[in-house]
């Protein structure tokens, strides 16, 4: 199977999503995002944020969750989102190849049904006190992890 991919659940924020397909594309990740977003995909802070690296990323748009879910589980991927709510540390979670990697909304998270489609909830602890980090920030954080356990180290 193929590396673990990054989801966005609709995302409101042109920015971090731009900052998330370029991370993608310097890791070779695939990217999923679940529609409708906050913005339209065309969108010049769009490609400010990810720069020239948004045409070298593998960008699949779904077009609700319905479809996405239908199409996962047809690759027979297991879908790991990220919360605020979850009690397991990311780093505590034993990643494969076939994960997704999936990020809520900036303004709302992601809605109670696709926390029940999930196959495992993940933490990033924040010891800090903070309510929650910027998207971009915590996507880069868990595919650095997933990567580290699950990409063949040269």
């Amino acid at each position: 199977m193929a590396a673990f991919r990054i989801a966005l659940y609709q995302p409101d924020i042109a920015g971090n999503t731009g900052a998330i397909l370029r991370l993608a594309a310097c890791l070779g990740v695939a990217v999923d995002i679940v529609e409708p977003a906050g913005f339209d995909l065309s969108d010049r802070a769009l490609k400010r944020a990810g720069m020239d690296y948004v045409e070298m990323a593998a960008l699949t748009r779904h077009l609700d969750f319905s479809a996405f879910e239908q199409w996962r589980q047809s690759e027979g991927r297991r879908l790991v989102p990220f919360s605020t709510m979850a009690a397991l540390p990311y780093m505590d979670f034993a990643f494969t190849a076939s994960d997704i990697l999936l990020f809520g909304r900036e303004s709302a998270g992601v809605p109670d049904h696709v926390h029940e489609a999930a196959d495992a909830r993940l933490l990033i602890p924040m010891p800090g006190g903070g309510r929650s980090l910027n998207l971009a920030l915590a996507a880069a954080m868990a595919a650095g992890e997933a990567m580290r356990q699950v990409a063949p180290h040269p």
